[in-house]
């Protein structure tokens, strides 16, 4: 039974950037991982691509042929695989039992109210995938009430609207300190805790809001969100192993994932803390890992990292001449080191 993600966001919020990291993560900890790149525009992408929509359409031809703009172009590609998934079957049934990422489009309107992401997933449920919709905002929208409330609403929308296990994630956490002070710690905002504290900040935000009507359709939004209690918040630093762990250990709680042929039995210190339940961060330890204490959290990382690098090379070496082997250079890294490429 493959798995995968749907990784969903607005443009900027770091969908590709999160795919090359995840890919990277998990071929560190042993399980096979392929990239499919549905964003018709995307023509140069960071990660290795095992699968690209530009070979069934390209954005440009489209544009061409039809005479449509970019916003229109992307939802008529996705339109015309709804009605070639033989070719998007056909690529996924080679990657056999891989753990696929799907990197989409950054259009919401795909999957806010677009009906063809939801048809083509949809299919592919039916075929035996297990997926789990991955959305991503940028942490910068916590600076800004209006732009937290924005993107609130729309991941609500998207879970309404693409009916599946989700995930929504701030990424780029680890900027946040680099912005102005928040009016509450990180914890209120990943819970999506009452949003009647906030509305003062919004008010002095935009003066213009001040009047009753937009009060009073700032609580009703505030009541729209509590009532559901749908929308809480995870934190990622893509470049961030522990951070990455914690993801990854959360998505695959969401989408029921068992460790199976897609991950080798390696015993690697972060293969092992994949599956020890004590790896998941408690969403106290965000505000002191990621705002109080971050220079000092990152000391600390890289200590340990220099440690475990150590480590590694004396067990090579003492593997080697156990073997009778000529004594070894550095060992190449067992570990997992998470890059953004410059494109």
């Amino acid at each position: 039974m493959p798995f995968g993600q749907l990784v969903l966001g607005s443009p900027g919020s770091g969908k590709s950037t999160y795919c090359d990291g995840m890919h990277q993560f998990m071929g560190a900890i042993g399980r096979q991982c392929s990239v499919v790149n549905l964003d018709p525009a995307n023509d140069h992408t960071n990660y290795p691509c095992a699968l690209d929509i530009r070979d069934l359409v390209t954005l440009e031809e489209i544009m061409y042929d039809d005479r449509l703009g970019p916003n229109g172009g992307i939802l008529y590609a996705l339109e015309e695989l709804e009605n070639n998934m033989e070719w998007l079957e056909k690529g996924l049934k080679e990657l056999g039992e891989d753990y696929i990422l799907f990197d989409c489009p950054g259009q919401v309107e795909l999957y806010t109210h677009h009906n063809s992401l939801r048809n083509i997933f949809y299919r592919l449920q039916k075929l035996g995938f297990r997926l789990v919709a991955v959305h991503l905002s940028d942490c910068f929208c916590l600076t800004q009430p209006s732009l937290y409330i924005s993107n609130i609403l729309l991941a609500l929308r998207a879970m309404l609207q693409m009916d599946l296990p989700h995930v929504n994630i701030l990424t780029k956490i680890d900027r946040i300190a680099d912005y102005d002070p928040l009016p509450f710690n990180l914890d209120y905002y990943a819970e999506v805790q009452d949003l009647r504290y906030l509305m003062p900040s919004l008010e002095a935000e935009t003066p213009a809001i001040r009047s009753g009507k937009f009060s009073k359709l700032n609580e009703a939004i505030a009541g729209l969100v509590e009532n559901f209690g749908l929308v809480s918040f995870e934190v990622l630093a893509v470049e961030n192993k522990k951070s990455m762990m914690h993801i990854l250990r959360i998505i695959d709680r969401a989408g029921g994932y068992a460790f199976g042929s897609t991950e080798g039995a390696n015993d690697t210190v972060w293969q092992v803390a994949m599956r020890n339940e004590t790896s998941l961060m408690d969403v106290k330890d965000i505000q002191e890992r990621w705002i109080d204490n971050k220079a000092e959290y990152d000391e600390l990382e890289r200590k340990e990292e220099e440690e475990q690098e150590k480590l590694r090379e004396e067990q090579a070496r003492a593997a080697a001449e156990a073997d009778g082997l000529p004594p070894l250079g550095p060992a190449s890294s067992s570990g997992i080191r998470v890059e953004r490429k410059k494109k």
